[in-house]
């Protein structure tokens, strides 16, 4: 059963991780820039978004650009407040101004400090070992690696996102209500936009949809994204028994896509997503 569910899905993850899927998918938006901090910065945007159609989320992304000339890092790292009045005007679903002007306040604070977004999952730790290796003349990715070995272990990704929302909203009179856009594991959240936000950042092949630019999370560390498309799929496979649909779900269902690739388990999004969105599978389930 496992050999036969494997081969099935690899051959799907064959058929949808190709180039012709990004045309049609929010990973769109960050392939329209090379510099690092752009795709960090339109990556995370275009996951925050991803809820609804998927020809909206590109169009309001698309939108978000252009209000910021169509270079986002220049734009956050080096704009007058009078350039924040033309955001004001922006809005998806629930997402409006006030959790746009915060997006932006938080990523110019962070910039100043870190030259990758990466920095902001890495709990302080960690942070603090690779900065006293690199005084020793260690490179960045070889001291991250010995502090994951002295800790038994890669960095979790529970705690890197739990971190990172604890770090996401240190600023000063951050508003109530952007929270709810901005996920983590203790809050029992399947933590879908910020689990395939860090997909796209983490894995590496040769298929050109994964960017593959963040070295000190690894692939094999990485949690499946987990919506209402691939809960089904996966239910319809028996690669998910547990009743509810929250972060031990998403846990759970990528123990069990570790049993395929230990390595690269959530490879097999592209499979369950595009058996759920593109073929619609499972949907009388």
């Amino acid at each position: 059963m496992i050999e036969n569910t494997k081969a099935f899905l690899d051959a799907k993850v064959a058929q949808y991780n190709q180039p012709g899927f990004i045309e049609n998918d929010p990973i769109s938006i960050p392939h329209m820039f090379s510099r690092k901090q752009d795709i960090e910065i339109m990556s995370f945007w275009a996951a925050t978004l991803s809820w609804g159609q998927r020809v909206t989320i590109i169009k309001k992304c698309k939108e978000l650009i252009a209000l910021m000339d169509g270079a986002p890092y220049d734009f956050i790292t080096n704009h007058e407040e009078v350039d924040l009045k033309k955001l004001l005007s922006f809005k998806h679903r629930t997402f409006n101004d006030i959790d746009t002007l915060y997006f932006i306040a938080f990523f110019r604070y962070h910039y100043e400090r870190f030259e990758s977004l990466e920095d902001a999952f890495l709990p302080p730790a960690i942070k603090e070992f690779v900065i006293l290796s690199e005084t020793k003349n260690l490179s960045a990715d070889r001291s991250f690696a010995i502090a994951q070995d002295d800790r038994n272990g890669d960095i979790d990704a529970e705690t890197a996102l739990n971190h990172f929302r604890s770090y996401f909203f240190s600023l000063p009179d951050y508003p109530h209500r952007t929270k709810k856009h901005v996920s983590s594991p203790s809050q029992k959240s399947t933590c879908k936009r910020l689990n395939m936000f860090l997909r796209w950042m983490v894995r590496q092949d040769n298929s050109g949809v994964d960017f593959g630019i963040w070295n000190r999370i690894k692939p094999a560390d990485l949690i499946c994204p987990l919506d209402l498309h691939v809960d089904r799929v996966a239910r319809k496979l028996l690669l998910i028994t547990r009743k509810q649909t929250d972060w031990q779900t998403a846990l759970e269902l990528t123990a069990r896509l570790r049993e395929f690739d230990p390595t690269d388990p959530v490879k097999y999004d592209f499979a369950l997503f595009g058996l759920g969105i593109e073929e619609r599978w499972g949907v009388q389930f």
